[in-house]
């Protein structure tokens, strides 16, 4: 007697293929998956099935593979962050069976976080410091010493998703390493959530590129243009910068002057508000020019709650 192996052998190729088919839509059709399926929908006959046998095996195919996700960036999928979903639509008074692509949850979280991103300019300050975030409690818990100036930072973050754009900043002051930019990255992450845009300058090494830009006068301007429109803008790290008079008068002047009564300035600095007008006051150019100053501190100190960052030098340590 002949095998069932030589018997397929010697069948016609169109006929050994359609039973090999045939015992893999039995094989598809007895997935845990596809009789879960089919059990909400008994009004779909053996006709119905066998026309969408390949929308099933990708239903099945996809299924599986988020159940074992490697991540969004190995997603195996055909469109990447999506599975398949079927559905029974009647047409003509006879089912049929469709498929749609649905966004999973990494992938809608990745937009969003792209989203946030798109909202931020960074000028010199680390980007990771901007995309990640944690609760009142654990920054509290970093440093208890700074507890009070975190508690007013998030206040603020409240105040604004609340009542909206407000003209007043926040000027952060204290010693080296306490967290004062990473409060304000947070805060500027949180709103982002929120709609607002925003940026953050870190003044020493954007001052240099600044005096980069004279030759570039469209560039510098797109550049100015943009800390004056954005809803919420950073000075890191203010009073380290070399200004000299028209950095002084002419640029970061022209943004604050701009930005008065509009829109809120936010600044981190080891200064007190009452050293900085000293630091402004002097250019490497110039010497001391106290007028100036006054002018320029006039145009931060009425717009700005000055919060003292107290606690312990974190750098070098996870935060």
């Amino acid at each position: 007697m002949e095998s069932l192996s030589q018997v397929l052998k010697e069948l016609p190729d169109a006929l050994r293929k359609q039973m090999q088919m045939h015992d893999q839509s039995q094989k598809l059709l007895q997935h845990p998956l596809i009789r879960d399926w089919l059990q909400e929908h008994p009004e779909l006959t053996e006709d119905d099935l066998r026309l969408s046998m390949n929308k099933l095996y990708q239903y099945a195919k996809e299924q599986h593979h988020c159940s074992h996700c490697p991540g969004l960036a190995r997603c195996p999928n055909d469109l990447q962050g999506h599975y398949t979903r079927l559905e029974v639509k009647h047409y003509a008074s006879r089912p049929q069976i469709i498929e749609k692509k649905v966004s999973c949850q990494k992938w809608l979280s990745d937009q969003a976080a792209k989203r946030i991103q798109s909202r931020i300019h960074s000028f010199y300050v680390d980007e990771k410091a901007l995309n990640q975030g944690y609760s009142t409690e654990e920054i509290v818990k970093r440093d208890p010493q700074r507890a009070e100036a975190v508690e007013k930072v998030f206040d603020y973050i409240l105040r604004t998703k609340k009542e909206g754009i407000m003209p007043k900043g926040l000027y952060l002051a204290g010693d080296f390493g306490t967290g004062k930019t990473f409060l304000m990255c947070y805060m500027l992450h949180e709103l982002a959530k929120s709609g607002y845009t925003g940026a953050i300058v870190y003044m020493p090494d954007f001052i240099e590129d600044i005096k980069s830009m004279i030759q570039e006068p469209q560039k510098l301007k797109e550049t100015i243009d943009l800390l004056k429109e954005t809803d919420l803008l950073i000075f890191d790290d203010i009073g380290s910068e070399n200004l000299t008079p028209w950095l002084r008068d002419h640029v970061l002047g022209s943004i604050l002057n701009y930005r008065m009564n509009r829109k809120p300035s936010f600044f981190t600095s080891n200064y007190r508000l009452r050293s900085l007008e000293k630091h402004f006051s002097f250019t490497s150019r110039e010497g001391e020019e106290e007028h100036k100053g006054k002018r320029l501190m006039n145009r931060i100190e009425p717009f700005v709650e000055e919060i003292i960052v107290h606690g312990e030098n974190q750098r070098g340590k996870l935060e």
